[in-house]
């Protein structure tokens, strides 16, 4: 067998009795090769141990075999799972990611800058980021097909899977006025961005419209991260106030953590002090007896991934445009009749 090191697209040629454009174009997918001699070009290939350099086939304008994903971050629970479930779907074909992070502002404005001129990847999945109309155009100046999950609705013609956050935090909300509660307060999330997210607005509002529409006005609110620290701050700000509402909504189970965190080094028992609601049902959710609404996240990022397989014209079947999953009432022991 020729050597690693030494193997090129000429071996590969000779290998299979072909020419070396019959190579180019059978292992770049693109169209001019009968199926019977792509097979035995790949076979070729798979017998020398040669793949395409994705930077020589980027540089030639071909496809790369890599997809951008952008996060804000990793650290947290539901971008890490999106992540798994794009993962999901691209190692079963062989593609690889390019995770891109936008920790503070200094780094969002210089991968905003460069994006067009890393023309490094097939295709580009946003998960919960808010854009601005330049950030937006950066991407499109990419050329590449985009998925957007969570976060802001992108428009129609554009790919996008979530949750209806507004729903659920309807459902949240709803649940504890079933159940009596009057005195709802709310622990909502703030990031430290010019743009608002989507997702925070969203469930803001449903918190308001489900209180309003059954009649309660001017309910307490407290804004921290989004955090399971920025949760427990919430608390003690609540817990330091000379009224303690009889339920909290919190707009994710990261922040329900901290706040059952914070009531229990308070020496407070919940429910029976107070109820907690949170968002996304976390696996934490269940270890910790927390009533949640619970959303399909690894599910987002793997349909996020065949919308894009889609597009890109493989095999996988191409999805609508938007897809919105469902939420899930998950009562457990956090919440229950005020007392």
């Amino acid at each position: 067998m020729i050597p690693k090191q030494t193997v090129n697209m000429t071996d590969v040629a000779r290998r299979s009795g072909v020419s070396i454009a019959s190579v180019s174009r059978a292992l770049r997918g693109e169209a001019g090769v009968s199926p019977v001699t792509r097979a035995r070009i790949l076979s070729a290939a798979r017998d020398l141990s040669y793949v395409v350099s994705p930077e020589a086939s980027r540089l030639s304008g071909g496809p790369t075999g890599r997809v951008g994903v952008i996060v804000p971050r990793v650290d947290a629970w539901f971008y890490s799972t999106v992540l798994a479930g794009v993962a999901d779907e691209f190692d079963t074909v062989g593609m690889d990611l390019i995770l891109c992070t936008l920790p503070d502002a200094a780094a969002r404005h210089r991968f905003f800058e460069a994006l067009p001129l890393r023309r490094k990847v097939d295709a580009v999945v946003v998960v919960s980021v808010p854009l601005s109309a330049r950030e937006r155009t950066r991407i499109d100046q990419l050329g590449v097909p985009t998925v957007f999950v969570g976060g802001h609705h992108p428009g129609p013609d554009r790919f996008w899977v979530g949750i209806d956050d507004e729903l659920a935090a309807r459902q949240a909300v709803g649940h504890l006025l079933r159940i009596g509660h009057r005195d709802v307060a709310m622990i909502q999330a703030a990031d430290d961005t010019d743009i608002p997210w989507a997702t925070d607005q969203a469930r803001i509002r449903g918190f308001h419209r489900e209180l309003h529409e059954a009649g309660h006005r001017d309910p307490t609110v407290v804004t921290v991260t989004w955090s399971v620290d920025g949760g427990s701050r919430g608390m003690e700000i609540l817990l330091s106030r000379p009224r303690l509402p009889s339920a909290v909504f919190c707009h994710s189970d990261e922040i329900a953590l901290g706040a059952l965190r914070t009531l229990r080094r308070a020496g407070l028992a919940v429910p029976q002090s107070l109820s907690i609601i949170g968002v996304d049902d976390h696996p934490s959710a269940e270890l910790t007896d927390l009533t949640t609404v619970s959303q399909p996240v690894r599910e987002q990022g793997q349909i996020a991934a065949r919308a894009v397989l889609g597009q890109l014209g493989s095999e996988a079947t191409a999805l609508s445009a938007v897809t919105t999953l469902p939420t899930r009432l998950v009562i457990r022991g956090s919440t229950s009749p005020p007392r």
